[in-house]
């Protein structure tokens, strides 16, 4: 019996030797805090992300806090809500999109960590991805082989398709999925309408020209603003008759629409855990690369494929990550 306990005892000792230590506080005895800037509280990647802190050992109340900071879909509010979490002085900025941008421009000593970022060296928030340099880390997910995807995707799901519509928003991405496009589009032997968006206001003449033009199918490249007007896209999408396929899978699981390909953001959100971990046990963002996806799903949902009188072929159906019924 003593032999027994003497090895469980060991077995507890090494158990709590190489589990993951998580600061119960910071330096002070002050737990940290974490400033959290996006665009709604129901967005599903925030609890990804406290999913990949409580992960870690971090405990909300415990030994974090989280101060909220939401657009409520008013981007034109950023600036204001980037400045009031420097003033309240948080340890770092969980931030995204235009939001990691309006955080880098309130503040170049405040880590800001981006899960989701097109290109952060274009836009000024790192010097380069291996050696960020600066304040700021996190994932860059542009991909220029993604608009390939949709485009070999849509040609696979309706072999006959011919013209093929597609939304850009060039301010986000700098132009570079309508290039890729265009390359997917001639050596597919497809004709490109190409659509710019830049504001909600313009979503009105740009589905207007998309029926006016007879599209047979719908890309709807990867942007926030896209995303922020998801329900209305899938709407107009179901409407119209027109298969689409969208650049992340929230368009289809919350949404109803047909299929998305695209990096996996809920596991970008959790992974983006590790970085504040990190940063908050001493490391520099700019020390920390910023890395790339390497998760990427094809969700279909064959309720809208149905309603839209679509049968997907068992290649494509075989190929996908998820399949709503």
């Amino acid at each position: 019996m003593r032999a027994f306990t003497f090895i469980a005892v060991l077995f507890l000792l090494l158990a709590l030797l190489v589990a993951p230590l998580a600061p119960d506080a910071q330096e002070g005895g002050k737990a940290a805090r974490i400033g959290m800037l996006g665009p709604a509280p129901a967005d599903p990647f925030v609890e990804a992300f406290k999913q990949g802190l409580r992960e870690l050992g971090y405990v909300e109340g415990r030994n974090i806090s989280i101060e909220y900071r939401w657009t409520e879909g008013k981007n034109e509010r950023l600036p204001g809500l980037a400045a009031d979490l420097v003033r309240l002085k948080v340890d770092v900025i969980v931030a995204s999109s235009q939001a990691a941008v309006a955080a880098k421009q309130a503040t170049t000593t405040i880590p800001i960590v981006m899960p989701i970022i097109t290109d952060p060296v274009r836009l000024g928030l790192v010097a380069s991805l291996a050696r960020p340099g600066g304040n700021a880390t996190g994932f860059a997910t542009q991909n220029d082989e993604l608009p390939g995807k949709w485009m070999q995707l849509i040609k696979e799901t309706l072999p006959k398709v011919s013209r093929v519509a597609v939304l850009f928003h060039p301010t986000y991405d700098g132009g570079v999925q309508f290039k890729a496009s265009q390359a997917a589009a001639r050596s597919l032997r497809l004709h490109l309408q190409a659509l710019n968006v830049e504001r909600p206001d313009d979503f009105t003449t740009t589905l207007a020209d998309v029926q006016r033009n007879r599209a047979e199918a719908l890309i709807v490249s990867s942007s926030p603003l896209f995303y922020a007007q998801r329900s209305r896209l899938v709407e107009f999408a179901a409407t119209h008759r027109l298969p689409t396929i969208y650049h992340q899978s929230e368009f289809v699981v919350s949404s109803g629409g047909l299929m998305s390909y695209g990096a996996d953001f809920r596991d970008l959100f959790r992974r983006s855990a590790t970085y504040v971990d990190r940063i908050l046990r001493g490391a520099r963002p700019g020390d920390i690369p910023v890395e790339q996806p390497t998760k990427f799903e094809l969700v279909i949902n064959l309720k809208a494929a149905n309603a839209l009188g679509l049968t997907i072929p068992p290649a494509v159906l075989q190929r996908a990550d998820r399949v709503i019924q």
